[in-house]
């Protein structure tokens, strides 16, 4: 039962994080990623694909079928988790507050 507890947060947190690079990128805008410097819409668009499929598979491997209202629940507080994290982290960006 941890396991699934930890795979849907996860699931959830690493989900949210693909939103912005996957719609940055298919603006087709730069956007900072993991690799240190704002990267090419094509990366970003890479990089939160990957992000979903992370998150898929962490809830393929949770066993979420039996538990599907306790795993939606803390899929949805791992998004929440990381939406205000970025929320916080961005505002402070100069560049992305023009």
């Amino acid at each position: 039962m941890l396991q699934l507890y930890v795979f849907s947060f996860i699931a959830g947190f690493i989900g949210a994080n693909g939103v912005p690079h996957f719609v940055k990128g298919i603006t087709g805008q730069k956007f900072q990623t993991p690799f240190g410097r704002p990267s090419s819409a094509v990366i970003n668009v890479i990089w939160g694909w990957a992000n979903f499929v992370v998150a898929a598979l962490l809830l393929y491997f949770g066993k979420v079928h039996p538990h599907l209202l306790r795993s939606f629940t803390l899929v949805s507080i791992g998004a929440l988790a990381q939406a205000l994290i970025l929320a916080s982290v961005w505002s402070k960006h100069q560049s992305t507050n023009k």
